[in-house]
């Protein structure tokens, strides 16, 4: 099992950027993948961007490819959201997320953090 614990969520102007970081502890070598995901009031929980701990290949939503930024810091055991130009349509409770399993779909990444508050003003 790993700990995640995400921070750096806000509220920003759209056209503005924040960055969230994700901190890992516990067990952290047993994980293959890291992965962002976000969920808005009344909507379903959606996937944003994914990186692999080995290697550092990532993953994007199309909704967010070309203005977010996934990375990893290996030695602190983080992963941080880069978000540019950010949208209205970006609101929603962000959530770190790790997976054992190399086959990357949504039900694989069973350990997963709070959440962090992201809120685009107009």
């Amino acid at each position: 099992q790993v700990q995640l614990v995400e921070s750096g969520g806000g509220l920003v102007q759209a056209g503005g950027s924040l960055r969230l970081s994700c901190a890992a502890s516990g067990r952290t070598f047993n994980y293959y993948a890291m992965g962002w995901f976000r969920q808005a009031p009344g909507k379903e929980r959606e996937f944003v961007a994914t990186i692999i701990w080995s290697g550092g290949s990532t993953f994007y939503a199309d909704s967010v490819k070309g203005r977010f930024t996934i990375s990893r810091d290996n030695a602190k055991n983080t992963v941080y959201l880069q978000m540019n130009s950010l949208k209205p349509e970006d609101t929603a409770v962000y959530y770190c997320a790790a997976s054992k399993s190399n086959i990357l779909v949504n039900r694989n990444y069973n350990d997963w953090g709070q959440g962090t508050q992201v809120t685009v003003s107009s």
